[in-house]
């Protein structure tokens, strides 16, 4: 024990030595002039003028920071409103796909002679494969089945188109006659009728009509030699027809897993699904068509056999021809009835005729539609219209003709792979993706 007379206190715990230690420290800062109390802040030396503390320094308000949108990228973008972001994102966009879709237009035009035929091959396909599939259920070879069904349908096309130009040519005259005795009807009924027109006037119009026909004499031949050139397009894209009809009815699988494997690996399957459901719907689309057109045809037809109207199976296969152009061909081959009606056998009958092509129109377009075309393809009417439109000014007839079935084909397509789900995998997807590099 210790004789210094401290007892314990000689040696001090460790918290006194803390705090002399502390002390100590603090001396020595004072002495720099830069010491700092216990709470952290700086103590002012004796030379050095006294720091304001922070209860009495004044109050400095923070800069306000604006909420940024997290699709803008700099401060500019911040300070352009939302909405024209938006706008302006759309715009170009927008833009973009519409330049894009007029180059499509522009190549599609410049090798219009390939594209229709095709386009026309696949609507007969679609027509034509159910009967190639029923022949090869029957164990028939593929290339025979494919050339029993093109040849029988190909004889029942000219059969019908011999049947129709021979009833044409039989009844041409009768028609000539009755035309002109309906002219000379129109000529009594504007000299008698509201207009009281004279003979000079009526010999005036002729004779515009005939110096009308005298100066563009040479525009009309110029047109029959586009014509011809016409012709000789037309049988071109006929055998192109043809042959694209075989191959696809024959090949179509393997040509359609030759341009799956041309896509990424992990869109093959999408693809395919949305391919082979937009191929269902096209075969759909075009059987109800055919069915439908045939009951408008047959309609029509035996009421102008039953009212004795001339060209009654002509009359009736333009009807059918017509109705693979929704509302617009039913309606343009009845005003063709109704007028070959009003020119041959009076008002009356082509009143009746008219009520005729009204009821058909009506039965289509409310029962025929929605039972038949409506369980095939669910398009819009406003849609259609739109779309046979597009199709004239495009491509004339065989726009309107191929219009429909493009829009319902690419209404599957869309919806198929806008679908989020894992389609089904067919097996030839299996061997797409077995044999994918």
């Amino acid at each position: 024990m210790c004789r210094c007379g401290y007892g314990r206190e000689a040696n001090p715990p460790w918290e006194v030595r803390l705090r002399r230690f502390e002390q100590l420290r603090a001396r020595l800062r004072r002495a720099s002039g830069s010491s700092s109390d216990p709470s952290g802040g700086q103590v002012p030396a004796a030379n050095q003028p006294p720091v304001a503390t922070p209860e009495s320094a004044p109050v400095v308000p923070e800069p306000v920071t604006e909420e940024v949108h997290p699709s803008t990228s700099s401060r500019d973008d911040a300070d352009v409103p939302h909405a024209l972001r938006i706008a302006a994102a759309w715009s170009w966009r927008l833009i973009v796909i519409g330049l894009v879709g007029w180059a499509l237009l522009k190549v599609v035009g410049t090798i219009r002679i390939v594209i229709i035929p095709l386009a026309i091959a696949l609507l007969l396909s679609a027509l034509l494969a159910p009967l190639v599939g029923l022949l090869l259920r029957a164990r028939l070879p593929r290339s025979l089945a494919t050339a029993v069904v093109l040849v029988a349908g190909l004889a029942a096309v000219v059969g019908t188109l011999t049947l129709v130009v021979n009833e044409f040519v039989k009844g041409v005259p009768d028609l000539s006659r009755n035309a002109t005795d309906g002219i000379r009807q129109i000529q009594e009924w504007l000299k008698t009728g509201p207009l009281h027109l004279s003979d000079n006037q009526l010999n005036s119009y002729i004779e515009q009509g005939e110096q009308w026909i005298d100066e563009n004499t040479q525009a009309l031949t110029s047109g029959a030699v586009s014509t011809a050139a016409t012709v000789a397009e037309l049988l071109t894209g006929a055998l192109l027809v043809l042959f694209a009809t075989f191959f696809f009815l024959r090949d179509g699988g393997r040509i359609w897993r030759f341009l799956v494997r041309l896509l990424p690996v992990a869109a093959r399957w999408r693809v395919d699904d949305a391919g082979r459901a937009s191929w269902s719907t096209l075969v759909a689309y075009v059987r109800a068509t055919v069915l439908v057109a045939f009951i408008d045809a047959v309609g029509i037809g035996i009421f102008l056999v039953v009212f004795d109207i001339p060209f009654a199976f002509p009359l009736a296969a333009l009807v059918f021809l017509g109705a693979f152009i929704p509302i617009v061909g039913a309606t343009l081959s009845g005003a063709v009835a109704v007028l070959v009606a009003l020119v041959d056998s009076g008002w009356v009958r082509a009143l009746v005729i008219l009520a005729v092509v009204i009821g058909v129109q009506q039965v289509e377009g409310h029962i025929l539609q929605p039972l038949i075309m409506g369980r095939a393809v669910a398009i819009h009417p406003l849609a259609v219209i739109v779309g046979i439109a597009a199709g004239v000014v495009l491509a004339g007839i065989v726009g309107a003709l191929v219009s429909v079935p493009l829009i319902a084909v690419l209404n599957t397509a869309v919806r198929r792979l806008a679908h989020r789900r894992t389609p089904e995998v067919p097996p030839d997807a299996v061997v797409v993706a077995a044999k994918a590099p």
